[in-house]
């Protein structure tokens, strides 16, 4: 069978209701929207908890609390695995080399380093946070984890 010889199920394609078409056509005059007012015009909608003037009850119940999740700073993820991808030269890993290189944007400030893949060369690497594993990982190639 092939994507040109698939046929659909008997019923399970309907002609488009053609609404505003007669009275006849069972949808004819107001064409299901009723009577007059907002809802009946084109582009004419309510918005979500309006509640045509009255104080809505968004508004009427007390807002309790604080959330952080507004000002919350996500991590730029960096693998110990990238890292040794570096260019052979590089001795010091920052979030500039790393911006450089392509890993990461310039404007990031908060980098966290996670310790997926391998690294065999010694490596000073500053960041803002290091998993245990990219941690050890690091210092048993014989580099620095520093926490900046």
């Amino acid at each position: 069978m092939k994507l040109h010889e698939l046929k659909n199920v008997v019923g399970a394609i309907h002609r488009k209701k053609r609404v505003g078409c007669g009275e006849g056509g069972g949808h004819g005059k107001t064409s299901g929207r009723g009577g007059k007012g907002q809802t009946a015009r084109s582009g004419g909608s309510i918005r979500p908890g309006f509640e045509g003037g009255q104080m809505p009850l968004y508004r009427k119940l007390p807002h309790r609390g604080f959330n952080q999740a507004a000002f919350r700073v996500e991590p730029i993820i960096v693998n110990v695995g990238d890292l040794a991808r570096l260019d052979a030269t590089i001795t010091e890993v920052n979030v500039t080399v790393l911006a450089n290189a392509g890993l990461v944007r310039h404007d990031e400030k908060f980098l966290k380093v996670l310790g997926d893949g391998e690294i065999t060369r010694a490596l000073k690497v500053t960041a803002s946070k290091f998993s245990e594993s990219a941690k050890a990982k690091i210092e048993k190639a014989g580099g620095q984890a520093i926490v900046a």
